[in-house]
């Protein structure tokens, strides 16, 4: 009996060690699985604020995008001071479940980019945070790479880079990187005789693309980033509104230059790396070649080439970037860290007296990351002349409202004893980095195979971040060109 008992004792006394030990066991995991329940609770809770932080700092951008739409001037979010500026931000029902705190940096002289810094925050959880920043700009010519009220064609072979659009229609046989736009339905391609109605962008590269109306063709092999037509028409009459603004940006800081006594042709900027430029009064231009003659009835056909000029002084750049002239001017040299704009033109508009820039010479950067930016405006023409550089460089963003940016027809010999325009009719190369904007469609090579034989035509992808300084705008809204989630 005693040792039944002393048996029942040990059993007992295995059982309750046993019973502690599962029991420890089942604890620890218990424990460890309310742990690692609450720790996914809690990064529920986490992503949810972290969410609701990200759509409160969108929130704050759209509604400073909103006000910049009703207050296009207003960088100090409607009232008299500088930031930062802190809203409330509320659910469906009024209840305050966050804020939004706004930093606005005000564009530099001349230019549309607003830097926005919106910080949400949430009032369940004021450790989380987050911020977007984004730059919101009105679109100007700079964010194409060739715009043209006219006709545009890009025969086989060519590449283009950058946004491309035509008031009057586009047709393309080469490849575009970027999308392509057109202001017209149809057009009459007038590239060829067939009178067929085609797409406002179309392409003839085989398989040349059907007829209206059948469907739009996607053609990647053409239009890497696609095309859209009808789209809207930009507005090249408005750049007289531009052109006069220019004159009174030029004015204020005196950097204005109006008609010249006398028979003087008109003006000569040359720029210089030291943010000067020396100033000269053209006097006389370069004849023509006896037998070099207009013989396609271009407006303003000349050689526009300098003869003879006078050095009037060395000067600062401007502080607001403007120069304006109300004659003809030439441009050439190169800038270092600056930012100008120069304008041409005469007022009231008259088709006889449009004012043109030409540029005969280098014009060029020193930086290709966005600190060196040039904007000429011209109410004619933007000319390459006769006796050009054989390999010329153009840096910059060229608009020529009524006329044409690009080269006049120079005639080839006809004979040994008629020369024409020779050797000058024939040019090696062009390099224009920068946007083309062309009231005519520009050009610089001719069929005939006068011109420019290399044409490199480069888009500044820096250009819509900081346009030059007064730039002709394309509307008047702001819209996104940069946006990042910093935190």
């Amino acid at each position: 009996m005693r040792i039944r008992t002393e048996r029942i004792r040990l059993l007992n006394g295995q059982l309750t060690l046993q019973v502690l030990i599962f029991s420890t066991i089942a604890i620890l995991v218990l424990s460890a699985f309310v742990l690692w329940a609450q720790a996914n609770i809690q990064a529920v809770y986490r992503d949810s604020d972290r969410a609701l932080a990200f759509m409160i700092a969108e929130s704050g951008v759209e509604s400073y995008r909103w006000h910049l739409g009703h207050a296009p001037n207003d960088y100090q979010d409607g009232t008299d001071h500088t930031g930062p500026y802190t809203h409330d931000f509320t659910d469906k029902d009024g209840n305050v479940v966050g804020t939004y705190v706004l930093d606005v940096t005000p564009p530099e002289a001349g230019s549309t980019v607003v830097t926005i810094k919106s910080t949400g925050k949430v009032a369940a959880n004021p450790d989380v945070q987050k911020v977007i920043e984004t730059k919101m700009a009105v679109p100007s010519f700079t964010k194409y790479a060739a715009v043209v009220d006219g006709f545009l064609w890009y025969p086989e072979g060519s590449e283009i880079f950058g946004r491309i659009h035509s008031n009057s229609g586009v047709r393309i046989d080469g490849f575009a990187h970027n999308l392509v736009t057109s202001a017209v339905a149809t057009f009459n391609d007038p590239t060829h005789g067939g009178g067929n109605t085609e797409f406002g962008v179309h392409t003839h590269k085989t398989p040349a693309d059907p007829l209206p109306p059948a469907p739009v063709p996607e053609r990647s092999d053409v239009f890497g980033a696609g095309r859209d037509f009808p789209v809207a028409p930009v507005d090249f009459v408005g750049l007289s509104k531009d052109l006069s603004g220019l004159k009174a940006s030029a004015q204020a800081d005196h950097y204005y230059w109006g008609e010249q006594s006398g028979n003087k042709e008109g003006y000569h900027v040359l720029l210089k790396t030291n943010d000067m430029f020396d100033l000269y009064e053209v006097t006389a231009t370069e004849k023509a070649p006896n037998n070099c003659v207009k013989v396609r009835g271009e407006h303003d056909w000349a050689t526009w080439s300098i003869e003879t000029e006078n050095k009037i002084g060395t000067y600062a750049l401007p502080p607001n970037g403007v120069m304006f002239f109300e004659t003809d001017v030439w441009v050439d040299g190169q800038i270092d860290t600056a930012r100008v704009t120069i304008g041409a033109g005469a007022f009231p508009e008259q088709s006889q007296t449009w004012k043109n820039i030409t540029i005969n010479k280098d014009l060029r950067f020193t930086n290709y990351d966005g600190r060196d930016v040039i904007g000429l405006v011209a109410q004619g023409n933007v000319n390459v002349g006769l006796y050009s550089n054989d390999v010329l460089r153009i840096d910059g963003a060229l608009i020529a409202q009524n006329g044409q940016v690009g080269r006049y027809y120079y005639k080839p010999a006809v004979s040994d004893q008629n020369q024409g325009c020779a050797p000058y009719d024939k040019r090696q190369q062009v390099t224009l980095y920068g946007l083309i904007a062309s009231k005519e469609t520009y050009g610089f090579k001719y069929d005939d195979g006068t011109g420019y034989q290399d044409i490199v035509i480069i888009y500044d992808a820096n250009l819509p971040f900081g346009p030059p300084p007064n730039f002709p705008l394309t509307s008047g809204n702001y819209s996104p060109i940069f946006w990042s989630e910093t935190q």
